[in-house]
């Protein structure tokens, strides 16, 4: 099917550049010159190395100081994660627990198990079946650890959810953690551009976020590193970015990075009304088909509050997720299960086990998610989709029983 004919409702797994992103990397790749060298080229790109830090730091909240460039989330998040355990458990040997939550993006998930050949104490707080991890789910995981005489390094929780889309109280859970002594991360990939977001006012001391989920190049990210945070480098060899992050910093990447940010954030009112229409329409729809399908995750209509604004996720049951996805690709609509880190690896996604979806017969799910090239004739088309597609999933499944 051409590219034009069809329907691309896979954002959260990455979204088309927007064009002051675009415009700002195509600017910033023809002149020469290391950021870091000190002849004039080299000040000319360190010029534009910190005018990208300020662009970005403005945009979320935080100082410029603050900005340490990666090469996207998923380093962020390792960079928060180990080296905030480094750092805690050499200025406190018994600081080594590490709360996170049952829904985490495997970059967040993974690398704190490897830690626990480190000698860490990994607790995983609770999601109720809407996927919110509250304040006293992290409460009793900050418990568990007390009973093991550890103390907290490191509390980390997504504030949003990258499969259903549920937003977590982040506020509430900074304080709790921050009482307990424990730093604080939060993986905002999905919430940064999408949802009211301040670094200064969220009680983080550590935030990951990445380019290309909104608007921005693959390639780069940023963690936000407040200045009282104690953390260490996973990457040694030069001392970059406050001696965080170690590696020439592509500076066209950082432009375009903080471009795609700052425009995110500019139109971020205006956008999440019109996504929350077109995301309530589709959901409406596709419940409207009486194909027994449920939403997964938190979902209030008219509302971004609980919901990241363009996000739909369906639990289907009795068919296969992946025979699903390829015939929804026949029929033009690109869409996803979930974590694009994750496509065909075999298994059911964790999500759906931690909030609490049977098991007692084959389910599916399917996350369609809308962004900004994202149509109301887009979300017709999905409609229209699913209603054909599902009966052909479940009686695939049937055959293949």
């Amino acid at each position: 099917m051409p590219a034009d004919l069809r329907v691309y409702l896979d954002h959260a797994a990455t979204t088309p550049m927007v064009p002051a992103a675009v415009e700002a990397l195509i600017g910033a790749l023809s002149p020469a010159g290391n950021s870091s060298s000190l002849h004039a080229s080299g000040r000319r790109s360190k010029a534009l190395l910190e005018d990208a830090r300020e662009g970005l730091a403005a945009a979320v909240g935080a100082h410029p100081s603050e900005v340490v460039f990666t090469s996207g989330g998923t380093e962020a998040d390792n960079l928060a994660i180990a080296g905030t355990y480094a750092a805690r458990t050499r200025e406190e040997p018994a600081a080594r627990g590490i709360v996170t939550s049952s829904i985490e993006h495997h970059a967040v998930l993974e690398p704190t198990e490897a830690l626990v050949a480190a000698g860490a104490h990994v607790v995983h707080a609770v999601a109720d079946t809407d996927g919110i991890i509250s304040a006293d789910s992290i409460a009793d995981a900050l418990e568990v650890l007390r009973t093991r005489s550890v103390r907290p390094a490191l509390v980390s929780v997504m504030w949003a959810n990258n499969e259903i889309g549920t937003i977590q109280p982040v506020a509430a859970i900074a304080d709790l953690a921050q009482e307990n002594g424990a730093q604080v991360h939060s993986d905002a990939v999905q919430a940064v551009g999408r949802v009211p977001l301040s670094f200064r006012d969220s009680g983080l001391h550590l935030l990951s976020l990445s380019g290309h989920k909104l608007g921005g190049p693959m390639g780069v990210g940023a963690l936000i590193v407040a200045r009282d945070a104690v953390i260490e480098p996973v990457v040694h060899g030069g001392g970059h970015e406050r001696g965080l992050r170690s590696g020439t910093v592509p500076v066209p990447l950082a432009a375009a990075l903080a471009a795609a940010v700052s425009h995110a954030v500019s139109v971020r009112k205006e956008e999440s009304s019109r996504l929350v229409a077109l995301r309530d329409r589709l959901i409406e729809g596709l419940l409207g088909l009486d194909l027994d399908l449920t939403v997964g995750g938190a979902w209030t209509p008219g509302s971004a509050h609980d919901r990241l604004p363009g996000n739909v996720h369906i639990i289907v049951p009795g068919c296969d997720a992946d025979s699903l996805l390829f015939l929804l690709d026949a029929a033009g609509i690109e869409a996803s299960t979930g974590s694009a880190c994750q496509a065909g690896v075999p298994g059911r996604s964790h999500v759906l086990d931690a909030i609490g979806v049977s098991t007692d017969q084959p389910v599916g799910a399917v996350r369609l998610t809308l962004g900004h090239t994202s149509t109301g004739d887009d979300v017709e088309r999905a409609i229209s989709a699913v209603r054909e597609c599902v009966p052909r999933a479940r009686a695939a499944a049937g055959v293949l029983a």
